[in-house]
């Protein structure tokens, strides 16, 4: 760009023009041309700085105030050469109006991104300016601001705190900002500028929580590729997505600003950065902070998360199952290290219904989600998929029915596998931890080896016979503490012998709900029985003139057999296991009569 200048007006303002100027006219040089090459800003900012010197009106706003000031620095235009010159002019607008203002400070850092002003922007100090100012403003409770420090998104206050219109105050209060008023704003930064805006609000004291929200923001922003269902913050513009090396420099950077704390962000945005580090081929270093990332906080995953494609060139299986693998070891190794590692007793857990959802058993249930998804995959060697389902402790897992449905699935998938292999695979799963559904399906399992059949049927037996026992063995317990706590005993041993009540009552209502189904079926019968009864009964009385009835029939039998059938619903809260044994014995008594009647009326037919 060529301007046609005059000279006075030029070298009267600045001293490198002066100087410039001279050097031409010693040389002989009658058009006087001179180059400027590195003036910060370029030719659109010397034009501005070509009328300050004709004194043209001009406006310096924050937009432009850094342009200025640096070439005003450059081209030595001092108060030496002319008063309230340019240098004064930036300098008292800056100091004034932008760092006064979080719009225009931002404004003013926006403009610092440019690589042609950031070293003379650095060398002034106007960016640690800027970003100091920034950082007190986040740091602070904007609704304690007597000024309008949020007017770029909300109405103006008065210096009082209410709205104004037309500067007029209306006495209404704005509605109080919440600590993420500044994440769209900042996103708009270069990251160099960005990063150290987030170092120094961090050295503010702002809550790692903010700052990590903020770096999520910003990441969504610039990775467009984060979420599955591509969706954007709410307010966000979209924009023009930065290339594929730009985007890898951002993750890893974003790995190395984000705080290694759990809960720090969601789970899912960590699984989002994992999967486009994977789509990038960041470094191994990125790529392994972020599954402890994920492993630190992974019960609360989804097994949608988890299914992540595989993107390496062998494309050995489809989902990536050894990062998946390194992410559980993790997880189980910091629940060991910090004692959250309970064993529980499965016997309890499978009366008392259940279990609580601890971390670990979470993460153990998705474990076996993501093993039964996996497990069709054909090319899913069986090492690796025994090496996953091992890392997950044996305490983890109350019930064994998730890993039990994974490991058919992988034989129906693999139906080559030899017996010697079938056998190893089913070692993983406790047949002693399957619920009663599992252990009917799994006798009937034409998959499964003969000996885990065996085992599963033996096993079933011995429930069956454990849960009936301990329904006699408690109803007697209930009985003897019943009279213990009314008899009038010391505090200590009724409050002992009322909480082993409450817990033996547990055990009853789970034992009851086994013999529901049985005490149903006995009902069914007698209710034959009874019909068939009433059928003869109807027929013998028709042949003897119609006298009595099927009524008084059935009564008469009911008198005649001892008959005493009283329709009972086993419930968990009413009832006991004594009267339902009582009504049981009666019930198979009254079968043997009938029986024995049948016979008398064959005979007598």
């Amino acid at each position: 760009m060529s301007f046609h200048l005059h000279k006075f007006p030029l070298l009267s303002r600045s001293g490198v023009m002066e100087r410039l100027i001279a050097d031409a006219s010693e040389k002989g040089d009658t058009n006087c041309t001179i180059s400027l090459n590195d003036i910060p800003g370029g030719d659109k900012t010397f034009e501005l700085v070509a009328k300050f010197c004709y004194g043209v009106k001009h406006e310096i706003t924050a937009s432009n105030v850094v342009h200025l000031r640096c070439a005003a620095e450059y081209l030595e235009m001092t108060e030496e050469y002319g008063e309230d010159n340019l240098i004064s002019q930036t300098e008292i607008f800056v100091n004034q109006v932008v760092l006064k203002n979080w719009k225009d400070s931002l404004k003013a850092l926006q403009t610092c991104g440019d690589e042609n002003i950031l070293p003379h922007a650095e060398e002034l100090n106007i960016v640690r300016r800027c970003i100091e100012s920034l950082a007190v403003k986040a740091s602070t409770d904007p609704n304690l601001f007597g000024w309008p420090v949020i007017d770029h998104g909300g109405p103006m206050q008065s210096p009082g705190g209410s709205v104004l219109w037309n500067g007029i105050s209306t006495g209404a209060r704005p509605k109080n900002v919440s600590s993420d008023w500044w994440y769209d704003d900042v996103s708009s930064l270069t990251l160099p500028l960005y990063k150290r805006l987030t170092l120094a609000m961090e050295a503010r004291g702002i809550k790692q929580e903010i700052i990590a929200g903020s770096l999520e923001y910003y990441t969504k922003k610039y990775l467009p590729g984060l979420s599955r269902r591509k969706s954007a913050p709410v307010g966000m513009v979209a924009i023009e997505p930065p290339s594929e090396e730009d985007q890898k420099i951002l993750l890893e950077e974003v790995d190395r600003l984000l705080p290694m704390q759990k809960g720090i962000v969601s789970t899912k945005f960590l699984f989002g950065l994992l999967r486009t580090a994977l789509i990038l081929r960041a470094s191994q270093s990125c790529l392994l902070n972020l599954e402890k990332r994920i492993g630190m906080q992974l019960d609360q995953a989804t097994l949608e998360d988890l299914l992540m494609p595989n993107f390496s060139y062998s494309m050995e299986t489809l989902y990536n199952i050894e990062c998946v693998q390194r992410m559980v070891e993790h997880f189980m190794a910091i629940d060991q290290a910090t004692g959250g590692a309970s064993p529980c007793s499965i016997e309890d857990e499978r009366l008392l219904g259940s279990p609580s959802l601890t971390p670990v058993t979470m993460v153990a249930k998705l474990v076996d989600g993501y093993l039964a998804e996996v497990a069709p995959d054909v090319n899913l060697k069986l090492p690796k998929f025994m090496s996953l389902a091992e890392a997950v402790p044996e305490y983890a897992r109350p019930l064994d029915d998730g890993l039990y449905r994974a490991i058919d699935i992988y034989l129906k998938s693999h139906p080559w596998l030899a017996d010697a292999d079938r056998e190893q695979l089913c070692r993983l799963m406790d047949c002693q931890k399957l619920s009663l559904e599992a252990c009917t399906h799994a006798a009937q399992n034409e998959r499964l080896p003969l000996r885990i059949i065996v085992q599963v049927l033996f096993f079933e037996q011995l429930q069956l016979r454990t849960s009936i026992a301990g329904c006699f063995l408690v109803s007697d317990n209930l009985a003897d503490g019943s009279r213990q706590f009314r008899s009038g005993l010391g505090a200590a041993s009724q409050e002992g012998g009322w909480n082993t009540a409450v817990r033996e009552n547990q055990v009853l209502k789970v034992g009851m709900d086994s013999m529901r189904l049985r005490v149903s079926e006995l009902e069914k019968e007698c209710s034959n029985m009874k019909q068939e009864i009433e059928k003869l009964g109807r027929a013998k009385g028709g042949s003897g003139g119609g006298g009595g009835g099927g009524g008084s029939t059935w009564g008469n039998m009911s008198k005649k057999f001892g008959f005493k059938f009283k329709s009972q619903m086993c419930t968990a809260q009413e009832g006991s296991v004594s009267k339902q044994n009582n009504a049981s014995g009666k019930l198979e008594k009254s079968r043997g009569k009938q029986q024995k009647h049948k016979k008398d009326l064959s005979w007598e037919g």
